[in-house]
């Protein structure tokens, strides 16, 4: 690390997400060409000090162990869900301590769920990737997450997904070296939009070429009301009435926008939820079921096969015999 640079720890845990890091580090590996100075340093971390296995299967040995990281400005987690500390004790001290002399601390997509684990984020809000937003609320209803791709909370900075982390790279290098600097950034990388906090994510639909907020309005009012009502059902005619149409306009507007029926999209939206729990949550299958909607478990397990092929406690097993054995990759964005 050279003086007067920026300098950066990226904490991996196995299983994280390898384009969060790179990401990460591109960006500023580019700044640094284009000015042709240092002025950004990064270091990646482990909390042991042996090779972490990314969600690609890639192998990164960390440059340092966390216990003897000194020096950062500012600390991210990156993990899938599921990650956990070896030695959550002590590797929390240590987070905790940096965090005491003023280094900020941060995750990136399901890195938010090891950051949450060790107490940092208690009393901040943070971003949450979409497709975890079920499991992380799950496990800390007392953490507000927000919806937005980028969320800095005094101290605390969390990132929806490597997207997410570019632009959160781009507003670094815009704050240190200008907007300048930061143009010609994300014009080699060809990244024509710059996001920040106030941005919230774009959730895509059945159609790749289409996200939420580019659908016609009586759909996306719609679709926002099936995301309000997973855990309390609302009836596809009570939907159509709210948005002005007759269940039949709303059927033939939804499908035209969406390439799906109203009724197949919030199912599959229930399911989706249901998957999130059943892959990232140690909760019932009951109160999975209860949790998007159902009264027992027993429809939603077979809604659940419809939509995915097994049952929740098959994908589940799945996913923990991953975790153990590493012998493919853990789903993170």
């Amino acid at each position: 690390m050279k003086k007067n640079s920026k300098y950066l720890g990226f904490l991996i845990f196995p299983g994280f997400p390898m384009a969060c890091l790179t990401s990460a580090i591109e960006p500023l590996r580019a700044a640094n060409e284009i000015v042709g100075r240092e002025a950004f340093s990064w270091t990646v971390v482990g909390e042991t000090g042996e090779r972490v296995g990314s969600s690609a299967r890639v192998g990164f040995d960390p440059d340092v162990r966390l216990a003897d990281l000194d020096g950062v400005d500012q600390l991210y987690f990156l993990s899938g869900p599921a990650g956990r500390f070896v030695n959550p004790r002590a590797a929390n001290a240590a987070v905790r301590k940096l965090a005491r002399h003023g280094v900020a601390i941060g995750g990136f997509s399901g890195g938010i769920f090891p950051l949450a684990r060790s107490g940092l984020m208690d009393g901040h809000t943070c971003a949450v990737h979409w497709c975890y937003e079920a499991a992380f609320k799950a496990e800390f209803p007392e953490i507000r997450a927000s919806a937005n791709v980028i969320t800095i909370d005094r101290g605390r900075v969390t990132a929806a997904g490597a997207a997410a982390v570019f632009d959160l790279m781009l507003g670094l290098i815009d704050a240190e070296l200008g907007a300048e600097t930061m143009t010609e950034v994300a014009c080699w990388f060809q990244h024509p939009l710059v996001r920040g906090e106030d941005v919230s994510q774009r959730i895509p639909t059945h159609r790749t070429d289409r996200t939420e907020d580019m659908l016609p309005e009586a759909v996306a009012k719609a679709i926002r009301l099936f995301a309000e009502h997973v855990e309390q059902p609302i009836q596809i005619a009570e939907v159509a009435e709210a948005v002005a149409l007759s269940a039949r306009q709303l059927d033939r507007t939804f499908q035209r926008a969406t390439g799906q029926s109203p009724l197949k999209y919030y199912r599959m939206l229930r399911m989706k939820k249901a998957r999130q729990l059943a892959l990232y949550s140690n909760d019932t299958m009951t109160h999975i079921a209860l949790s998007v909607g159902y009264a027992s478990s027993t429809p939603m397990v077979r809604h659940y096969i419809q939509a995915f092929g097994v049952t929740p406690q098959e994908d589940r097993k799945a996913i923990n015999s991953i975790r153990v054995h590493g012998n493919a990759p853990i789903p993170s964005v």
